[in-house]
C-alpha cells in the first residue's frame, strides 16, 4: 500500500469513526427526548443544518427500541472528536436531569 493509499484509508476510516459518534449522539438525544438539530444548533449556532447529522437521524430509532447509550460514552465521543461546545451543551441537559435519572 503506497502513501497516497494509506493516506484515503485512514481518511475514511476518519470519516466512518465521526458518522458513529455523530449516530451515538443523536441516539443518545432520541433516547433522552432532545433534539438533536436543536442542540447542535445550541452548540455551533453559526453552522447551518449539518448534513451528516440529518443522515444519522435516519438511522436512529425509537427510544423504546433503542439500547442504552450512557452519558459517559456520549460524552467521551464528543470529546474524542474534539466537539468541546456540543459536550458542554450535553452536560447543559444532564445537569437538567433529577439526580435519580442520571446515569
Amino acid at each position: 500500500m503506497n502513501n497516497k493509499e494509506l493516506e484515503e484509508q485512514m481518511i475514511e476510516n476518519y470519516k466512518r469513526e465521526e458518522h458513529m459518534m455523530i449516530l451515538v449522539f443523536a441516539q443518545w438525544c432520541i433516547n433522552h427526548q432532545l433534539d438533536p438539530a436543536a442542540l447542535y444548533h445550541s452548540a455551533y449556532p453559526d453552522q447551518p443544518n449539518n448534513e451528516s447529522l440529518q443522515k444519522a437521524l435516519e438511522l436512529t430509532v425509537p427510544r423504546e427500541e433503542a439500547g442504552e447509550v450512557p452519558d459517559d460514552t456520549v460524552l467521551g465521543v464528543l470529546s474524542l472528536f474534539g466537539n468541546e461546545e456540543l459536550a458542554f451543551i450535553v452536560t447543559q441537559e444532564i445537569e437538567k436531569r433529577p439526580r435519580s435519572r442520571r446515569e
